[in-house]
């Protein structure tokens, strides 16, 4: 088994960002890489490319602390893999994450119940000083 590890056979798992989780780290001074790495191992953040666009929207329409937390999260998420979609908000992340067998990654109730409706796992703030999954 560790031969597997030193050959790097084991598949990389794919971290679906929503817009909170993007903001995340800024909120709550979280090192999200670190944080991934602590519970993952090995992974791949992606970014579907309608998360994106919301945080260009929030950075340029938005009020108050949306407004300034979606303007590092655009900074931080310009590094990760911006994936194509045709769908809005939770459906894309949802989209994305199923397409690629890869984790939801937020903080929205609404999104981690479809998200384990699909049987897919969530990443999730937990005590804002570290990150669980389920």
């Amino acid at each position: 088994m560790a031969s597997n590890r030193l050959r790097g056979s084991r598949a990389t798992t794919k971290v679906v960002l929503d817009s909170s989780a993007a903001m995340m780290p800024f909120e709550f001074m979280i090192n999200l890489e670190s944080e991934l790495s602590r519970i993952l191992g090995s992974f791949k953040i992606v970014v579907p490319s309608s998360v994106y666009e919301e945080l260009i929207f929030l950075s340029k329409h938005g009020k108050g602390r949306k407004k300034r937390l979606s303007k590092p999260a655009l900074d931080l998420i310009k590094d990760y893999e911006i994936v194509e979609t045709k769908t809005q908000a939770d459906d894309a992340v949802l989209d994305v994450a199923i397409k690629l067998n890869g984790i939801v990654f937020t903080n929205d109730k609404e999104l981690r119940k479809r998200a384990k409706k699909n049987s897919l796992k969530t990443l999730y703030l937990r005590g804002k000083h570290s990150l669980a999954m389920e």
